[in-house]
């Protein structure tokens, strides 16, 4: 288990396989090696209702994980809705924006605990797109643009007729005006997930 499938991890009907060991001393094997905190449990997102094990030192892979957007092999519905109200937030501040610039932007505002790869905010950005709240635009290189190069896929929120920015919502955000927003984190104790003013400004 230390030297294959570094980050895939080993399925337990395979190790029975490998090892034509009996079921009761597989798992009381596996639970000493879990006791002793020399392997650890993880789940597949595809393959939820099997057990896979790995060597402590070693990380899941993505392709076992379901990669940032899932937790406990389950999508991670509550995360996403923090990173795309957190993506709206930047554009909105930045006025224009690139994958590239936003992730920049959460990396140095430590936003989120992790560094956040850019075809990851790619991702949500996309859905943005698709649910009409940012829209795709090419940069000139001139005024709002300045600093981006030519010709670079950018972002921008996308306005009503009036002008008004079509998340009418994002205005009044709480998160702008929280005392608090330096300690939210999505897994903290301060969190958009369990914040009473941040549920009620998505239902807005």
């Amino acid at each position: 288990m230390h030297s294959k499938q570094e980050r895939y991890g080993d399925f337990q009907g395979d190790i029975k396989k490998e090892t034509s060991l009996i079921d009761s001393l597989i798992k009381k094997s596996l639970k000493f090696l879990q006791d002793h905190n020399l392997i650890k449990e993880f789940s597949h997102y595809q393959n939820k209702g099997k057990k896979y094990f790995m060597a402590v030192e070693f990380e899941p892979s993505a392709e076992v994980t379901g990669g940032a957007w899932y937790s406990n092999g389950s999508l991670d519905m509550d995360f996403i809705a923090t990173v795309k109200v957190s993506c709206l937030m930047c554009i909105k501040q930045l006025k224009v924006a690139t994958v590239e610039g936003i992730a920049e932007f959460f990396d140095k505002t430590h936003v989120f605990h992790n560094k956040c790869f850019s075809e990851k905010i790619g991702e949500i950005v996309q859905t943005l797109v698709l649910d009409n709240e940012v829209m795709e635009v090419k940069s000139t290189g001139m005024g709002e643009y300045a600093g981006i190069p030519f010709g670079a896929l950018c972002y921008k929120l996308v306005k009503k007729q009036g002008g008004v920015p079509r998340v009418g919502a994002l205005t009044s955000i709480p998160c702008g005006v929280c005392p608090r927003i330096h300690e939210c984190t999505p897994d903290g104790i301060i969190s958009p997930v369990t914040c009473v003013y941040y549920t009620k400004w998505l239902d807005f």
